[in-house]
């Protein structure tokens, strides 16, 4: 069995340095007028956080936060797997692992880790190919291999019985465990799932789940840029995101805004955490292959599924196509919230996963 090995962020000081060398070296793009974000995310915006990055960002900071829970590496399957553990102060407390997403990390769960440790063991890994897991030796990481890395984690933990979350690129890997563990997983619980149609069949819809579904297959139509080159290109993208600071805050920054609640209250320091944790691992490029190693399609779950939908995430899932696909036993209906639902509702997000779990 691999060990356990404890493990604490430490960023050098000379990485700090090249990266302020870098932001004060940017070379800017020119914009149109009064484009707006119809072409993508504003120099103005981008100079704006370019200038705290480098003159109030304080990593140093951000460390501490991370450093305040027990974090440990392993090997699985020949990749380096990073992951926090926090036991709660429960013995009998059931065993909770949660999965973040692109272009998240596990600072998107910090907020909920206070609220959650009171009913559950908490196990949150960077996914193998993202921050401190770091880059993936290999081809193959796909949803499935990852949760059945997952499987491996949690047994290796001790844990014989246990629950799963996650949204984005956790939802379909939480979904996945709770199909290579089934015998050991209770239940999933997700903060996103598509809802395709299915074709013939489509059973019969309100008129908010037509033109939820409405959205959906415009979204399969077109598929955004990023996706395309994730899935197509990871490689040639990973140069400039690898290489310059700026386009990596680019690429990612956009994303916290058009995917999340306009009310929420995501701040400068917790996207520029984010995106310092692609940029000090350098993982952009390979947490991008993610969406060209894992296929397209529904990832079957026999385990009872609870889902919640935000009203300001990518998309809002159909409960009577879900059904179709999933033993759904909890749906809940948020008012607030986006795509970051650990960072913008970490109050509703905690509850309803406790009520989740507690219904099983």
């Amino acid at each position: 069995m691999s060990a356990i090995t404890p493990f604490r962020v430490e960023i050098p000081s000379a990485d700090l340095e090249d990266l302020h060398d870098r932001l004060d070296r940017v070379r800017w793009p020119d914009e149109l007028p009064g484009v707006g974000w119809d072409l993508g995310i504003p120099l103005e915006r981008i100079r704006e956080l370019v200038t705290y990055w480098r003159e109030k960002f304080d990593w140093r900071a951000q460390e501490a936060a991370l450093n305040r829970y027990a974090q440990y590496t392993t090997e699985i399957d020949g990749q380096n797997v990073h992951f926090l553990h926090v036991k709660s102060a429960s013995p009998d407390a059931l065993p909770l692992i949660l999965t973040h997403g692109w272009p998240g990390s596990v600072l998107e769960f910090l907020d909920v880790i206070g609220s959650l440790s009171a009913d559950f063991h908490l196990v949150i890994p960077s996914i193998p190919g993202f921050g401190f897991s770091g880059p993936t030796q290999s081809k193959g990481w796909d949803i499935q291999r990852v949760a059945r890395a997952w499987a491996i984690l949690m047994e290796r933990l001790g844990y014989e019985r246990y629950g799963a979350h996650g949204g984005d690129w956790g939802s379909g890997i939480s979904r996945a465990l709770g199909a290579v563990a089934s015998a050991h997983v209770v239940g999933v619980h997700l903060t996103y799932l598509v809802t395709p149609p299915p074709g013939a069949d489509e059973p019969p819809l309100s008129p908010r789940d037509l033109a939820r579904l409405g959205k959906i297959k415009q979204l399969q139509a077109r598929q955004p840029a990023y996706q395309a080159l994730h899935a197509t290109r990871p490689q040639t993208i990973s140069y400039a995101l690898t290489d310059s600071p700026t386009g990596l805050l680019a690429w990612i920054a956009e994303k916290f805004t058009e995917w999340a609640d306009p009310r929420s209250a995501i701040t400068f320091d917790q996207i520029l955490a984010d995106v310092s944790i692609y940029w000090f691992t350098a993982t952009a490029g390979s947490s991008a292959r993610l969406a060209n190693e894992s296929p397209r399609g529904k990832v079957p779950c026999p385990v009872p599924v609870g889902v919640v939908v935000l009203p300001y995430d990518i998309l809002q899932s159909v409960r009577a196509l879900a059904e179709q696909d999933y033993n759904i036993v909890h749906w809940t209906e948020f008012d607030r919230g986006g795509h970051f639902s650990g960072l913008e509702v970490p109050d509703l997000l905690a509850a309803d996963i406790r009520d989740f779990f507690h219904k099983l």
